[in-house]
């Protein structure tokens, strides 16, 4: 850590002095990393820095790499700042999300102080018993219900990792099929949902963190949509697919239940897609 990180740290936490920095993991594509701080003050023991630094050579470990993809990226940290210091605090009190402290954006870097969740939210999980997957639901759905409506026009206004407009050189590399056909149509329908709300946009397994409750991180991608694209994702990250047929009807039941007063059926695409 650089001394004018380091102070810009210590004079936004109030701290004395840093006591250790550990490295936690890469960020995808040589784009930085994420490393927990651990420090000598009155109000925090430790924290995570999220540090991206824009590479020279752009990289992907799958091949797309593209000014295209790096435009994206870039876009998708200076998102997730703002979505931190905008909108995260106002749902802060009805589900566990990091805390922001600050950021710094600058041509070539950004720099995101959040609060450490391994406190509280020390598990990381692969694989999930349903209970817990119940449990991660039950965030998504608080989340959804939170923003069901309403505007959010700085953020990505399409949101999510995956979708058509971002994926260009994806959906040229597919095989030809029923699926890649229909992709436009089953994309315009989701994107003309009546009931839009702001998602999470990369809602893995491995974006939720487990103690008592859930907790949830990474919003590079949050942005507007159909709350059925982060559930659909979900279950793609952490079920089978035995268990997505076997256990569909239950985990919906559930969401929308914990989602509110709407009707059960609005997210359904029409079968004249198929």
């Amino acid at each position: 850590m650089n001394l004018e990180l380091e102070s810009w740290l210590l004079r936004t936490l109030g701290a004395k002095s840093i006591v250790s920095v550990h490295t936690l993991q890469s960020l995808w594509s040589g784009y930085g990393s994420i490393f927990r701080v651990e420090l000598e003050a009155e109000n925090v023991s430790s924290v995570v820095v999220k540090a991206v630094t824009y590479p020279n050579k752009k990289s992907h470990p799958r091949g797309w790499q593209s000014d295209f993809a790096h435009s994206r990226k870039v876009k998708s940290y200076k998102n997730e700042c703002l979505f931190y210091k905008k909108y995260g605090k106002l749902v802060s009190n009805k589900l566990k999300l990091p805390k922001y402290f600050n950021s710094l954006n600058t041509d070539k870097e950004v720099y995101l102080l959040l609060e450490d969740l391994t406190v509280e939210y020390p598990q990381l999980k692969k694989v999930l018993t349903i209970n817990e997957v119940k449990s991660c639901i039950l965030w998504l759905a608080k989340f959804h219900s939170a923003f069901m409506g309403k505007r959010f026009p700085e953020l990505w206004q399409t949101g999510t990792y995956w979708h058509l407009q971002t994926r260009p050189d994806e959906w040229q590399a597919m095989q030809e099929s029923d699926l890649k056909n229909k992709s436009t149509a089953i994309d315009q329908e989701l994107n003309n949902c009546k009931y839009q709300t702001l998602l999470h946009g990369d809602a893995k397994v491995a974006n939720f963190c487990f103690g008592e409750s859930v907790a949830a991180l990474d919003f590079q991608y949050v942005g507007k949509g159909c709350g059925m694209k982060d559930l659909a994702y979900f279950f793609s990250s952490c079920l089978t697919s035995n268990q997505c047929l076997e256990y569909e009807s239950e985990l919906l039941d559930f969401y929308f239940a914990e989602l509110g007063p709407v009707h059960t059926n609005f997210f359904t695409l029409p079968s004249t897609i198929f």
